[in-house]
């Protein structure tokens, strides 16, 4: 294979995988490990992604292929769109990731795929990369493999084998909603079963050594990703819906990206969606995943969408605390994390000040690392509410 035809194939395909968010990219984005990285075209293909227990790796992320054969009405890539599609041979981007590897450029990858030939064929191609990254060229890094639409139970068995972590578009949180966005897609056959598939394996699997390429014992982790905005869902649906993935399928991390108009697409006049909504989102799921709230228990405005001017956390504060304060010396780890400016490492540490004195002033809690100026005006200091900085609301 010609290397600069393989390298302009390389750039295409990681350009289109911008439209995949599941994974945690670091600050600055593109890598710059490499004298040259930072004004080349491999620079911007190789980003900076916080894999779980926070280490920071270069990791590739790119398609297989950007043909595929779904119309999906928001998508860069639907079968309607008129674009030049780019297509690897597993053999290929196998050949150049190690390249990028031994050079060291890279340590882990993202692999995903635009659907030709339907899913299981898709599916397997994808696994044919994967296995031949860890057999062929004894890759041992991270690696992030996606799971297609009605990818079967052993296609999911053999993708978590091979990955550190796996995941499912389901871009939308209901049926509905789905069919207004992707119309040839099915949210319960196609999408949510193979998330099932993958909890249904690392329940029988999980502790069997030698069971998964990567050191996690539970076996890989799973994520999804949901487009915000084209299809009219709200704010409560796709919470309700990620709560439900976390309960039922050990769902790791939802990642949420706002809609943007692509040219060329059915919805390519609708407008593009609030930064700030997508950010909302976030706050909102992180209160169901790190802080022990319910789903139930969020402030929706009548639509069922986040207040754009305030988080979520401060929302359901000045509804449930402002005017009844709670005892910072007394209250315990579940309900301090609903104060704002109260994190999981702040409470930790309130709790082991508590064991040296009482918490008298807000000074005290600013020693400690404790955002203080957000937490006084929901809380108690030894039955008093602290002297603070008034602030707008």
């Amino acid at each position: 294979m010609d290397v600069s035809d393989a390298f302009e194939k390389l750039k295409r395909l990681s350009a289109a995988a911008r439209y995949e968010p599941a994974e945690e990219i670091g600050p600055g984005g593109e890598c710059t490990a490499h004298p040259r990285m930072a004004t080349s075209d491999l620079g911007r293909m190789i980003q900076y992604a916080t894999l779980p227990g926070g280490k920071r790796v270069p990791m590739l992320k790119t398609l297989l292929t950007s043909a595929c054969e779904r119309n999906c009405r928001y998508c860069a890539f639907s079968a309607e769109r008129d674009f030049r599609r780019t297509t690897f041979l597993p053999d290929e981007l196998s050949a150049i990731f190690d390249q990028l590897y031994r050079a060291g450029l890279v340590q882990g990858i993202f692999l995903s795929s635009g659907l030709a030939g339907g899913g299981g064929r898709t599916q397997d191609r994808l696994i044919q990369t994967a296995e031949i990254l860890r057999t062929r060229y004894r890759f041992a890094g991270y690696m992030h493999l996606k799971l297609m639409p009605g990818a079967e139970f052993a296609q999911v068995e053999r993708a978590m084998q091979l990955a550190d972590r796996v995941s499912v578009n389901l871009e939308a949180p209901t049926s509905e909603v789905l069919a207004r966005m992707a119309p040839r897609k099915q949210l319960l056959e196609e999408l949510l079963q193979p998330m099932r598939y993958v909890e249904q394996i690392r329940r029988v699997r999980g502790g069997q050594p030698g069971t998964w390429s990567n050191p996690y014992r539970s076996g890989p982790s799973q994520t999804t990703q949901f487009v915000v905005g084209p299809g009219g869902e709200t704010d409560r649906e796709l919470l309700r819906t990620t709560d439900y993935l976390r309960r039922t399928v050990n769902l790791a991390r939802a990642y949420f990206s706002a809609f943007r108009p692509v040219p060329g697409t059915p919805f390519q006049d609708q407008p593009p969606v609030s930064a700030l909504r997508e950010r909302r989102l976030y706050q909102g799921d992180f209160l169901l995943r790190d802080y022990g709230f319910r789903a139930n228990e969020l402030i929706f405005d009548d639509d069922g969408n986040f207040s754009l001017e305030e988080d979520p956390k401060l929302a359901w504060a000045r509804r449930h605390l402002a005017h009844a304060p709670l005892e910072i010396n007394r209250a315990g780890r579940h309900d301090l994390l609903r104060v704002p400016g109260i994190g999981p490492v702040g409470v930790t540490r309130i709790l082991r000040a508590r064991q040296l004195g009482r918490l008298r002033e807000i000074g005290d809690l600013r020693k400690i690392g404790v955002f203080a100026e957000r937490a006084a005006p929901f809380i108690l200091m030894d039955g008093r509410r602290p002297v603070h900085q008034l602030r707008f609301w």
